[in-house]
């Protein structure tokens, strides 16, 4: 499994270990990723993804995860993360569709 967040794409990224004297050693950063189960209010059921921290705060502070899906770019998200908002995209026009004809 890939240590990259399913919705923004953050993976891990390399440097320096700078001792005192000066020597540099390549280390890896990590992303702080957890495994979440998030709620979908439009597709009625919850998606467990995993994710870093940031981006479950950036979630929170947007109303949750389908506000957070629908107004971001298809641009800034990961493939997974495109697949999700064309789920809930398609929920939402079936959703005002029926209630249009009922």
């Amino acid at each position: 499994m890939a240590r990259r967040c399913d919705i923004t794409g953050k993976g891990v990224q390399y440097g320096n270990n700078v001792s005192h004297a000066n020597n540099k050693t390549r280390r890896r950063y990590l992303p702080n990723l957890q495994y979440q189960a998030l709620l979908s209010d439009t597709l009625g059921m919850s998606i467990g993804l995993r994710l870093s921290t940031q981006a479950i705060r950036t979630i929170e502070k947007n109303g949750g995860l389908d506000a957070f899906l629908l107004a971001e770019r298809n641009a800034k998200l990961a493939p997974e993360a495109r697949k999700i908002k064309r789920r809930i995209a398609r929920a939402q026009a079936a959703k005002t569709a029926a209630a249009k004809a009922g």
